[in-house]
């Protein structure tokens, strides 16, 4: 069993002993503590609201339960939206006034797992500095709970994907007429979640009729491994072709990540969701900033100077990359994992907007889904990792990587980057245990391997040495 207790939420596997994984124990003492937090934080308003939300895993109306009665418990009140998004609940947040949300999703991971996800009143994450308060807070249990009169209250809200929607479709970069037009047949793969009822939903506002779900029965019980990777998605390539369709859409559970399949069934890259969506984006803008992670593909890079704007690259995480958005007035940005982040939306990742402004893109285009990927840089990205022994000082070895690239660009924001021209490498330690993952990138997968493979034999000399 394994609990994490991190700044950026509550994630674990269900069941255990208290402590160890995500027992109703945990869930009512990290529930509390958030409320605690959220209520310190609001001492001037008399009674704070809180927005939570959940993905269809199996354990999720039980988490939601505890976490629903342990708010208002504290005197909190709660609006439930249900089954729901990430991203809705975000918006939510705002829209509803509330001074906090609680996302009860683990994502991308499989279904033994459930998290709470903790946001402040803007709809964003957490900072640093508040979650190692809410982690202390949770620590000494320092909790008071409301006397009977001062109980919160329960209000369910199921209506408020339609909010959403309504905000998506309103945006300059999103014409329903075009799409309805092309009159595209789209394949959705829904993985037994929450896709399966707000991406159709979407779908429809847009004017497309013709939508086949695969995976599309709200269990929980996912049909196979809920991260949208290639080698996962081969259900949702093989029935696009079979059915002739346009193009298929894949989000994970909670759907703020997003992942294209081509006509002919082949990947569009996850990492190209972000590039083709910014496209259009800065297009419309005439120019503008862009963000992503330090991780991410250099096509977004390409794309953005193309067009005259200026990007800047984030230490890897969320919350890293909307404070960079922020600071840069970036007008979108997100993570080469399919995370789509629209300011003029929410500065959150947002499955939803990302299909709605990719469709408008595609239908102005004109062709199919695999030339519209023909019109961006071709890079491909090697993920490895070295395993070292507990007693090596990690810092001191990517500190003398460092500095035998010392004449290179190198980026040491999170980590260790290192720029080749129009290559990188990317090196960043684990923080839980001895390891350096080390992320490629080059215009050929093979010499993506070799460069990585070429740090990992610098790094295994430094060692020896």
């Amino acid at each position: 069993m394994t609990l994490i207790k991190s700044i950026s939420g509550i994630r674990g596997t269900i069941g255990g002993k208290p402590d160890a994984g995500l027992t109703p124990l945990d869930a009512v003492k990290y529930a509390s503590a958030y409320g605690t937090w959220i209520i310190g934080n609001n001492k001037q308003i008399s009674k704070v609201t809180v927005v939570i939300g959940r993905d269809a895993r199996m354990s999720g109306e039980m988490i939601s339960s505890l976490v629903s009665n342990t708010l208002i418990g504290l005197g909190i009140n709660v609006i439930d939206l249900g089954l729901s998004t990430t991203p809705t609940v975000e918006v939510a947040v705002t829209e509803l006034q509330a001074q906090g949300g609680i996302i009860l999703t683990a994502s991308h991971n499989p279904k033994q797992w459930n998290a709470l996800k903790l946001l402040n009143e803007l709809g964003e994450f957490i900072s640093e500095q508040a979650g190692q308060q809410l982690l202390k807070i949770a620590e000494l249990s320092d909790f008071t709970y409301a006397e009977v009169n001062d109980l919160g209250k329960y209000t369910l809200n199921t209506d408020f994907l339609n909010t959403h929607i309504q905000k998506i479709i309103a945006l300059p970069y999103v014409d329903c007429e075009a799409v309805k037009k092309a009159n595209f047949s789209i394949v959705l793969d829904a993985i037994n979640s929450s896709g399966a009822i707000a991406v159709p939903a979407l779908l429809r506002v847009l004017g497309v009729e013709k939508i086949t779900i695969i995976h599309g029965e709200t269990t929980g019980d996912f049909a196979h491994n809920p991260e949208p990777l290639p080698e996962h998605l081969r259900d949702l390539s093989q029935t696009v072709v079979k059915q002739r369709a346009h193009i298929g859409i894949s989000v994970d559970p909670d759907v703020d990540r997003l992942a294209f399949v081509c006509e002919d069934g082949e990947m569009f890259g996850e990492e190209y969701t972000l590039v083709a969506v910014a496209d259009y984006v800065l297009n419309h803008n005439q120019k503008g900033n862009t963000v992503s992670n330090l991780s991410s593909t250099r096509a977004l890079r390409d794309v953005t100077e193309s067009q005259g704007g200026v990007y800047t690259a984030s230490a890897v995480g969320e919350v890293n990359v909307v404070a960079k958005m922020k600071e840069t007035n970036a007008v979108i940005g997100g993570e080469g994992n399919g995370g789509i982040i629209l300011p003029e939306l929410h500065y959150g990742r947002d499955a939803l907007v990302g299909i709605a402004i990719f469709l408008t893109h595609l239908a102005k285009y004109g062709k199919s889904v695999s030339m519209l990927r023909t019109t961006y840089p071709n890079y491909y990205i090697s993920k490895n990792k070295i395993e070292l022994t507990p007693q090596i000082d990690v810092d001191k070895v990517l500190n003398d990587i460092k500095e035998k690239y010392k004449k290179q660009p190198v980026n040491t924001t999170d980590g260790v980057k290192i720029e080749f021209d129009k290559e990188w490498v990317h090196l960043r330690k684990s923080n839980t245990e001895p390891i350096i993952r080390i992320y490629s990138e080059s215009q050929s997968l093979s010499t993506a391997d070799s460069l990585a493979k070429k740090i990992i034999n610098d790094i295994i000399e430094i060692i020896k040495n």
